[in-house]
This record gives structure tokens, sequence and C-alpha cells, in this order.
């Protein structure tokens, strides 16, 4: 006999109560996330369930009716989870915009059917990601806030550019700039539309570039630019280029033609955008020399002492500039042979040196100069005596 009644409490798991019914939980679930239906129901006992369904209400010519999820253009995502004794729950996966509305659920028993009159609601929405303010100047506060629709929100992630972002409240830097949405934590399906953060900054990395960069020759030409990286970038206007701490004027670059040995110097960029920076607008740039390169020039002759006696020893001494600096000096002479005159080299070096004054160092002298770049001669001088004074002098 016990065992008689084991097998009936086994194939007779109603309700003891026996009374029909469907109990629902009508609920909100954002796109993209996974969301279950509660369900309960009730029946006569002595009875067994022998199927279950559920439905989607579907409202058309005017009136509702009910089409079953097997139906409906994407099934697999709805997945039964109760069972045939009171739990009909329904789980639906990855939520989308068509699926809110009314779901209903019916069963067969072993003795009779029943549909539910109620039904669970499922409202679908979408997450909203708010940048607060969304245009910024660096080192001003932001909020990010994500508002769900729902009445309670699942946990919420940040993403910049597809990477994790820490802290909803920031002090805005410009590597902030960027596009931003927020997503449910482990359901990141469940992503709100992507919105954008622009972060205004002063001009940084200003540098000041020259073209070419070397062998910069006098006659040539060469370039100097001014570049940084700015939001908003920086207008053509609002560069300024200095030259030695000298506002040589404004704009992005500057060609100088026909160069000259005096545009040699230490030349800076400066840039401005109309944004501040601890104090500053416009930013400088390292300062960068410009090397103009020549072949000597100006070559000039000078003796030491001014006035020479006889038997005295005298310098005469070549300098000009050239840059590179100057390789090779030579001194020549002009020495009359037999009617005809020629140079005679006479000495090497920046200075030449006669030891003891007399009548056959009377004459003309210059000096040749050379660097790698070319050459030049200093204009002519004379050694002469002074009959008067029975002096030696340079003109």
């Amino acid at each position: 006999m016990d065992r008689w009644i084991q097998i009936v409490l086994i194939i007779t798991p109603g309700v003891w109560s026996g009374n029909w019914g469907v109990k629902f939980e009508s609920q909100c679930a954002l796109r993209g996330t996974s969301v279950i239906l509660k369900c309960q129901y009730d029946y006569p006992y002595f009875q067994w369930v022998t199927s279950v369904s559920w439905s989607k209400g579907v409202y058309t010519s005017g009136s509702w009716r009910r089409i079953s999820l097997n139906e409906l253009p994407s099934p697999p995502h709805y997945k039964y989870i109760g069972n045939k004794w009171h739990d009909c729950s329904l789980q639906v996966n990855n939520v989308q915009s068509a699926d809110e509305g009314r779901y209903y659920f019916s069963f067969v028993t072993s003795l009779n059917r029943w549909k539910s009159k109620g039904y669970a609601h499922l409202s679908v929405k979408e997450l909203t990601a708010v940048v607060e303010p969304n245009a910024v100047t660096e080192g001003d506060t932001v909020r990010l806030n994500c508002e769900s629709g729902c009445p309670e929100p699942a946990q919420i992630v940040w993403r910049r550019d597809g990477q994790r972002v820490s802290n909803s409240v920031f002090k805005a830097r410009r590597e902030d700039a960027g596009r931003y949405y927020c997503a449910v934590f482990g359901q990141e399906t469940s992503r709100s539309a992507i919105v954008t953060l622009n972060v205004y900054y002063a001009p940084k990395q200003v540098t000041l570039s020259v073209s070419p960069s070397s062998n910069i020759i006098k006659g040539g030409s060469v370039t100097v630019s001014c570049s940084s990286e700015a939001n908003p970038p920086v207008k053509p206007n609002g560069y300024s280029l200095y030259k030695d701490g000298q506002l040589m004027g404004f704009g992005q670059s500057r060609v100088i033609s026909d160069v000259e040995p005096s545009n040699s110097g230490w030349y800076q960029c400066q840039a401005w955008n109309n944004i501040t920076w601890r104090g500053n607008d416009h930013i400088d740039s390292p300062g960068v020399h410009l090397d103009v390169q020549y072949p000597p020039l100006n070559i000039s002759v000078s003796v030491e002492p001014d006035y020479i006696t006889k038997g005295s020893s005298v310098n005469l001494t070549c300098s000009g500039a050239a840059n590179p600096a100057a390789d090779n000096h030579t001194w020549f002479k002009w020495t009359e042979s037999l009617g005809s005159s020629s140079l005679v080299q006479v000495g090497s070096g920046p200075v030449l040196t006669l030891p003891s004054v007399e009548e056959t160092h009377t004459g003309l002298y210059l000096c040749y100069v050379r660097n790698r770049l070319g050459e030049n001669n200093s204009t002519v001088m004379m050694l002469v005596q002074d009959n008067q004074q029975g002096l030696w002098r340079l003109f």
C-alpha cells in the first residue's frame, strides 16, 4: 500500500490546491541583454501537464491576436526555462526592440487546457550615453552619465575608443578626447550609441624646423617652418617667428632667399590658439640655430707695429670671415724681373713675419685665404719706406 501511494505522488505533481491560474511579472530589459519573464502556473490536482507554450500578442486589424513564439521570425532567442509543474518562466536572449510587447502562456493537462487571460509585458529600452559637457577645455571637469530607462539599471561600464574608462568623473586631458559609449557589464552587446568628447587645449610640442637642415650655403635658399599639436589647430597667423629674440613676422613658414651670413642666428617659433595653459597663451618652441656657410669674405691685411724701423721685425696679419673657418692662408709678393712682374709665394699661415726689415722687403703684398667652399684674396698692400722719416709703413 505504501508503494502505491508513492507512485501516485510522482505521477500527479499538480498543486493540491487545485485552482487554475497563471501569474506573471512584467519586465524591463535593455536591448542586447538577456531577461527572464517570470511566470508561475497552477492547475487541479490529480492532473498532469502534457505540454506548455508561449505566444506573443500582435495587434492587427484593430484587435489583438496571439502568435506562437515558434512562428516568429527569430524564435531561437526564446528559451523556455520552466517545467511541467509550476514554473513557466521564459528567457529572452539578446533582446531587441521588436521583442517588446505582451507575452501569453498556455498549457495542456491530461484532462483540460488553459490559456492565460493576463500577460507579461516586456519593455525594451536603450542605453543612452551622456557626456557633460561634450566640449571642454583641458583641465575642466567631465561627467559621464549612462541612462537606461529601466527602473533598476544594470552595472555599467564605460569605454573610450574601445579602452576601458575607470572613472565617470574626471579632469579632462587632451588624451581623453574621443568616442565614448556605455555598456552593461558582462553583456557588452548591450551598449549605447557613441558620443564624442572634444577637448580643447593650448599648443603643445611646438617645433621649428629648418630646410635644408644642414649645409646652408650663402646665396642659397632656406625655409623655416613652425608646427604644433593643438585643438583648435593653430591658424597660420597664430604663429610668430623670432630671430635672436627679435620678431621677424607672423605666419607658419618663411622662405629666406639669397641667404647671407647675417641670417645666421637663433630662431624660435611661438604658437597661439586662444587657449591658456598654466597662465600662458603663447607657447614657445625650442630654439634652432641657423648656420650659414660661406667662402672667405672681406679679407684684409694689417701690420704690427704701425711704423717699422730698418732691421726690426714686423708681422703682416691676414684676416677675414669664413664659415667653416679658413684652412689655408698663402702670402704672395709682386716681384719684377727683366721687365716683367709675377706673384711669388713668400709664406703661409695667417701671419707673415719679416724678421729684419730692409730695402728688399719693399713691395706689394697680398694673401689668399681658402676653405672648402672657395677662396678669396685680400686687396694689394704696399710695404714702403717713408724717405722723410726713414720708416716703413703699410699702405
